[in-house]
């Protein structure tokens, strides 16, 4: 007997789902295949000191990257009204020295990668320019997903997830309702 309701169809399988991994075989691939190429050409021992290199300078970078983004870390939270040795100034670090340092750690991770192509596309990252126009498309980008995401998005669930009080400071909580329960309540009260 058929209830006349079509059955559930399966949900479609996204392109990212479908092509990232097949991007990541064929990255892998080619890594391979190209280091195999400069084996033959240079010989084993040259692609192998390419190899440790590119983990030294991409632990040196990643290493330098780390500790500018702790030191801007630090510098913030000292200007912080309140905090001991704030300035009544507070003179703001120069912005390109607070960006970038996340692209600095991931050309770091690339470098140290065994591979050329990630080792070129780490160095591509080293160069400045080249940072700071990612920085720019990562920062348009992110900032147009976030306007178009509206009402009923994250920032819209955190503003629900805030109770006001008259005095205009915002205070995190959730409401308990209190019911009155039923001998044949299997649930004991909330009671603190």
């Amino acid at each position: 007997m058929t209830t006349g309701t079509p059955p559930p169809t399966a949900r479609k399988r996204s392109r990212a789902r479908t092509f990232v991994p097949l991007a990541f075989a064929a990255w892998a691939v080619l890594e391979i295949w190209l280091l195999i190429v400069v084996a033959d050409v240079a010989g084993g021992f040259t692609v192998l000191l390419l190899l440790a290199a590119g983990v030294v300078l991409g632990a040196v970078v990643m290493k330098r990257a780390g500790r500018r983004a702790f030191r801007n870390l630090t510098e913030t939270l000292q200007q912080m009204p309140g905090q001991p040795g704030a300035g009544a100034g507070g003179s703001s670090p120069a912005p390109s020295s607070t960006r970038g340092n996340g692209f600095l750690m991931l050309a770091g991770l690339l470098i140290m990668i065994p591979g050329m192509i990630s080792d070129v596309a780490g160095l591509l990252l080293l160069a400045p320019p080249v940072r700071s126009a990612l920085s720019g498309y990562a920062e348009r980008s992110l900032d147009r997903r976030m306007r178009a995401a509206g009402p009923g998005s994250l920032s819209d669930a955190f503003q629900q997830a805030r109770m006001h009080r008259p005095d205009g400071k915002v205070v995190q909580g959730e409401v308990i309702r209190e019911e009155p329960t039923t001998p044949d309540d299997p649930r004991p009260p909330l009671a603190p």
